[in-house]
């Protein structure tokens, strides 16, 4: 298994986890107050969504594709 692919998974691994804290967080007492008054989400539960969504897809597209050169001769 290339270096690659190890790291796409590694990626998509953390994108995972990062995007179920996020969508978890959006659950709490905390979130609902401030969503209900100012409409959005905080900075911190809108990094972990969307940071999760672009390792995720950063992730599968490295660990499935794979870009670059290939190594085989």
């Amino acid at each position: 298994m290339s270096s690659q692919r190890i790291v796409g998974i590694l990626l998509l691994v953390v994108g995972i986890a990062l995007l179920f804290f996020g969508l978890h967080a959006t659950d709490s007492v905390t979130e609902s107050v401030k969503e209900g008054v100012t409409g959005r989400y905080t900075d911190k539960t809108t990094l972990y969504i969307v940071g999760g969504a672009a390792l995720t897809v950063v992730g599968a597209a490295l660990a499935f594709f794979g870009f670059g050169r290939s190594s085989h001769v």
